[in-house]
């Protein structure tokens, strides 16, 4: 007897939604809405009568989610005692796992496998940005500079990046939200037209499909860094009070040699949330401070010759 193929949904927040509405694998998409009751949404879900439900997020909202569906479900360990301890005390008893492998850990009991291909990303064709619109001497190839993140302690001082732009060979496109344009503007009026501010002024898949064309990719710990890995570019991540250990570093298995890691690893104070803040807790913001800004322009320029001799 041949088995109907399963059917997968999602469940994200209204402002998440377009990152699986493309997804071909991903059959409907149901969105949680700020002004709308959970117990509602959970009355909706209950339709459709679900065998199985892969809670990814582990907290007290899908928790209950999952039992208000009443289907059997699983989770991942979302280790965070031990993350509590090397924020707290330092003492880092967290394993060499990225979190997609753990995310795995909540199928296992389906079957299902990581193919170790990586991750999917896929763009709207409406969102879609026609590179040829770029001025002409982008044409011959730019580096991506995310310069945005969700807390101010993950995001690489403007003045750095100001630095290390005038090192690169290549021009650079600036992406962000529109939280990011003053940052950008400080950037684009210290440097000449070799810099392009993007920041605010076009949807996610278009910024998807800037980071798709580009040679590289230079970022802060953020979702642009995600995508960026799952078309596989050569990236060079810079990290501030978090750590890479955490398990949310660029995820590109079989293609490791097309991330760099920029750290700080003597700094004492560091991690000094599994998060961020929005200003540095010890008042001197080292953990980014203190990157240098050679080394990043060195390792850029060297990873972007992994996609300039494909």
């Amino acid at each position: 007897m041949q088995l109907n193929k399963p059917e997968i949904h999602v469940l994200t927040k209204d402002a998440y939604s377009s990152l699986f509405e493309p997804n071909p694998y991903v059959d409907k998409v149901f969105t949680l809405r700020k002004d709308q009751k959970l117990g509602q949404l959970i009355r909706k879900l209950k339709i459709e009568r679900y065998d199985y439900v892969i809670d990814l997020h582990k907290n007290i909202r899908s928790y209950y989610v999952r039992i208000g569906i009443g289907a059997r479900s699983a989770s991942f360990p979302k280790l965070n005692f031990k993350k509590y301890l090397i924020v707290r005390f330092k003492w880092n008893l967290l394993p060499k796992t990225h979190i997609v492998d753990r995310y795995f850990k909540a199928v296992k009991n389906l079957g299902v496998t990581n193919d170790s291909k990586g991750l999917d990303f896929f763009i709207a064709h409406n969102e879609r940005f026609d590179i040829f619109q770029l001025p002409p001497h982008f044409q011959g190839g730019y580096h991506a500079v995310v310069i945005g993140g969700q807390h101010f302690t993950k995001i690489f001082p403007a003045e750095k990046l100001i630095r290390i732009i005038p090192k690169l060979e290549l021009p650079v496109i600036l992406l962000g939200g529109a939280e990011d344009t003053e940052r950008a503007a400080l950037i684009v009026n210290q440097l000449d037209d070799r810099v392009l501010d993007m920041t605010g002024k076009i949807s996610l898949g278009a910024s998807a499909t800037i980071i798709q064309h580009a040679v590289s990719v230079l970022t802060n710990d953020t979702g642009l860094m995600h995508i960026a890995a799952a078309f596989r570019k050569p990236i060079v991540s810079l990290w501030g009070n978090t750590l890479p250990d955490f398990g949310m570093y660029p995820y590109m298995p079989g293609d490791e040699q097309r991330s760099v890691i920029i750290e700080h690893p003597g700094l004492s104070c560091r991690p000094c949330s599994k998060i961020g803040f929005d200003s540095c807790p010890k008042g001197h913001f080292k953990c980014m401070m203190e990157l240098d800004e050679e080394t990043i322009a060195t390792q850029l320029k060297v990873i972007s010759q992994t996609s300039i001799n494909q």
